[in-house]
């Protein structure tokens, strides 16, 4: 991705994408060089399901880093998006892992059919 113009941009790009995905993930860095423990553990978590990621880097273009925040009303990186609705930072994440709400939420997506 190119550096965006500005936050509408910003928003339109993150809208698109999440709506053209059903896994994505705001993350610093990418998969396979994380740039912060955080984006780091949702990746691992995220490698245990077999399922197709989109990920995004924040750190290649600061108007997403902070439309992002805006988007989602939540102020952390990195943000899970399933199915075009908002999951959670990374404590969430882990903690419906552990919970086995994730696997539920993957697998019911996978029978969705996206509009």
């Amino acid at each position: 991705m190119t550096e965006t113009t500005g936050p509408e941009m910003a928003e339109g790009y993150i809208a698109e994408v999440i709506s053209a995905h059903p896994v994505v993930l705001f993350m610093k860095g990418t998969p396979a060089h994380p740039q912060c423990g955080f984006s780091a553990a949702v990746v691992r978590v995220l490698r245990r399901y077999d399922v197709a990621i989109c990920t995004i880097d924040v750190l290649a273009d600061p108007a997403i880093r902070q439309a992002i925040k805006a988007y989602s009303d939540w102020p952390t990186i990195p943000q899970l998006y399933l199915n075009g609705n908002f999951v959670g930072g990374c404590d969430i994440v882990r903690e419906m892992h552990v919970t086995g709400e994730l696997a539920e939420l993957i697998a019911s997506n996978r029978t969705e059919v996206r509009p």
